[in-house]
């Protein structure tokens, strides 16, 4: 199925910030769209909700099998699967009711010790553990399982920013909530490195373009992607554009690598240089992220600053 034609998707999510974007760009193509939640938040306008718990295996397969009225979902986007228990449940419950799955990864999968410069898809050390190690498990689900008809694609998105999100890309202001405040009040920023770290952060709603230009796309079956935006900026430069908008100064303390690579092993996956080509998009016919990240970023203060 072409990515333009009107398609029957289902989103394992869809009130939050990724899953809501792909939601609402999807509405906006003129796709039919449902999204399983727990019903506690809002879903975009034109998405019909489903409500399930998606660690309750039998009633999640009971409510989209009856919402699917027995013709197979064109594409079904799993935003929260965050344990191979999680994918292993897609395998179980889609691979006979989805034509295509898509699985929103991370680019921390990557060990950051070992990382190469662009990182490609394939490599070989990965992360064990922590956040990235357990979307890596999930990624083997698909790799080694037995799917069925059901296709898959896998995508790793570096730093996600834009409206529906919190600004900050690093340690300690990573999706900080006082970040506006802080900058407007000439308080420095304390940034692991003093900012120096290089990485390629993608705008919510071009992942979005890239997880749909997948769907149906048979150059995208069995295949992960990297995906990052068109600029490769210092991470300082990412808060320096956000003061520039509000008209202040960016100043910076810098917190030492090493200690704080000691004190927080949790973290050590914003500890390193995430720099990716986006040549195997393009290659296999996937939407290219264009965007410029000083408009994304306008976009995205905006919509905190008029919230």
């Amino acid at each position: 199925m072409s990515s333009t034609a009107r398609a029957r998707i289902l989103i394992i999510g869809g009130s939050g910030f990724v899953s809501g974007t792909v939601a609402r760009t999807a509405v906006a193509k003129g796709h039919q769209v449902w999204a399983v939640t727990r019903g506690t938040r809002p879903l975009p306008n034109g998405v019909r909700g489903l409500l399930a718990d998606r660690h309750d295996t039998d009633t999640l397969a009971r409510v989209t099998s009856q919402a699917s009225g027995g013709q197979p979902w064109d594409l079904v986007v799993d935003c929260q699967a965050f344990e191979a228990a999680d994918t292993r449940q897609d395998v179980q419950v889609f691979k006979e009711q989805a034509r295509q799955l898509v699985f929103i990864s991370s680019d921390f999968v990557f060990d950051p010790a070992h990382r190469t410069f662009p990182q490609p898809e394939e490599a070989e050390h990965y992360l064990k553990g922590l956040y990235g190690g357990k979307k890596r498990e999930c990624e083997l689900e698909l790799l080694h399982g037995d799917t069925g008809n059901m296709r898959w694609t896998i995508v790793r998105p570096c730093h996600i920013y834009g409206p529906g999100s919190l600004l900050g890309c690093l340690p300690r202001h990573g999706r900080d909530p006082q970040l506006l405040e802080r900058l407007r009040k000439g308080e420095p920023l304390q940034l692991v490195g003093g900012g120096y770290f290089l990485q390629q952060p993608i705008f919510a709603a071009e992942l979005a373009e890239i997880i749909l230009s997948a769907m149906g796309n048979e150059a995208a079956f069995g295949e992960i992607f990297c995906t990052a935006g068109p600029e490769i900026i210092e991470s300082r430069r990412y808060y320096a554009i956000i003061a520039e908008m509000l008209g202040v100064e960016l100043k910076v303390d810098e917190l030492p690598v090493d200690a704080y690579r000691i004190n927080h092993p949790d973290e050590i996956s914003f500890l390193c240089h995430r720099i990716y080509s986006l040549e195997k998009l393009r290659t296999h016919g996937l939407y290219v992220p264009s965007l410029p990240m000083a408009e994304g970023l306008r976009m995205h203060v905006q919509s905190l600053l008029q919230a």
